[in-house]
């Protein structure tokens, strides 16, 4: 128990000390080592694209239309059943996406840089909410708007950062002091960002167009915050003795989590359908079980486990104050430490419940809470809602079984 607790205070340490800052935008097959032409990533743990859910293939099909590799969406299919295509979480490649995660060779993403310890992360840009491909909406406005964001989205924001580099940790902080949980609240993060670009971006040729975009999409940021949690928390990966949880993700089918001290490793158990509101006219019924890497907003102590730096959220996925108060007070049971960045103004400026152990979860019972959007379990309908979902504990008994095999505990 000395060495993990020893363990436990490193990878501690690094999350708390590393930095994520935005360095560019480019394609994804120019800067994710490894990936190749027929590489498509997706969320989640592994995954054939035959057991994968609706939404998540229709978003594989439609990423292949984008790339001009198929011409319809039922050629897209039939390649892919002819396993003509490499299909990768995207977690094993240093990247993130949410929703579907869907990244394939010529999709730009943002790159974001802890310098600190001298890793990169990645994540797809973000589209907007209601009919959109990581929600497995493929329509010929989703693909337009795609081949939109590729053509003056990224090539602009990349004018921009690579020159002005953006801060990402400190608006991630800043944003919790003004009450978004960095997982469904985004209001004050995004505005943040584009704040901080703004003077910039306005002088570009796309500058006006592309401000437009970002500011008419309050969750803009998400696909930035994603790789900037990314990027701090694969810095802890790998560090033995270590029983903190380092990867949180699903795929609609399975929830799958990786520990830094059983490196590469997936421990999985079936994904939850979320609980929470619906938009007019859906119901849990509808639903699709939940997917996307978003969960790495959680697994570095935000999102849900934030909930008290954004009670508003809770009352939008039907709970109140209180409910916020106590996922949060939860998440410190099972977590080895705080962080010393994300600081919760309603507890007083405690910093926000960081590492989660498999020791404490397996010792407590509890499990960490993860804020979440709905998807509608046919493709084509994309978001219905929002609310919360919870990792089955099989997987924090599978991981603390191997843990123990590891180490001769």
């Amino acid at each position: 128990m000395e060495e993990i607790e020893k363990a436990n205070g490193k990878v501690l340490e690094i999350m708390n000390t590393g930095r994520a800052e935005l360095v560019d935008f480019a394609p994804a097959g120019r800067v994710i080592e490894g990936m190749h032409e027929n590489t498509v990533l997706h969320a989640g743990p592994p995954i054939s694209y035959e057991n994968m859910i609706e939404p998540m293939r229709a978003a594989i099909q439609g990423a292949l239309v984008f790339e001009g590799k198929a011409s319809t969406l039922e050629e897209a299919d039939r390649l892919l059943r002819k396993n003509e295509f490499e299909l990768v979480p995207c977690h094993e490649m240093h990247a993130v996406g949410p929703m579907a995660g869907v990244t394939t060779y010529n999709m730009y993403v943002a790159v974001v840089k802890n310098s600190a310890y001298g890793n990169s992360a990645f994540c797809n840009l973000h589209e907007g909410r209601g009919k959109v491909l990581r929600f497995g909406a493929t329509g010929k406005d989703v693909i337009d708007r795609l081949r939109w964001m590729n053509e003056v989205l990224g090539p602009t924001l990349s004018e921009l950062v690579r020159h002005h580099p953006v801060d990402l940790k400190s608006i991630v902080a800043e944003g919790v002091q003004m009450g978004d949980e960095l997982h469904q609240r985004f209001r004050a993060s995004s505005l943040l960002f584009l704040s901080r670009i703004a003077d910039e971006l306005l002088e570009l040729e796309h500058g006006a167009e592309v401000f437009k975009f970002i500011n008419e999409r309050e969750q803009f940021f998400l696909n930035l915050s994603m790789p900037a949690m990314k990027a701090l928390a694969d810095a802890a990966d790998g560090v033995k003795y270590s029983s903190i949880v380092t990867r949180m993700t699903r795929n609609g089918v399975d929830f799958g989590i990786q520990v830094s001290g059983l490196k590469g490793m997936w421990f999985t158990g079936p994904a939850e359908i979320p609980a929470g509101l619906y938009f007019p006219g859906f119901s849990t019924s509808d639903a699709a079980r939940d997917f996307g890497d978003s969960a790495i907003m959680e697994t570095m102590g935000l999102g849900g486990l934030s909930s008290a730096a954004s009670p508003a959220v809770t009352r939008f996925v039907g709970g109140s104050v209180t409910d916020a108060f106590r996922i949060t007070d939860e998440a410190y049971k099972i977590c080895a430490g705080k962080s010393s960045t994300f600081l919760i103004p309603y507890l007083n400026f405690s910093g926000s419940p960081l590492g989660i152990d498999i020791v404490l979860v397996n010792e407590t019972g509890i499990l960490p809470t993860i804020n979440t959007g709905i998807a509608h379990k046919r493709a084509g309908i994309g978001q219905i809602g929002g609310g919360i979902s919870h990792p089955p504990l099989e997987c924090f008994q599978e991981a603390l079984r191997a843990f123990a095999r590891e180490y001769g505990i």
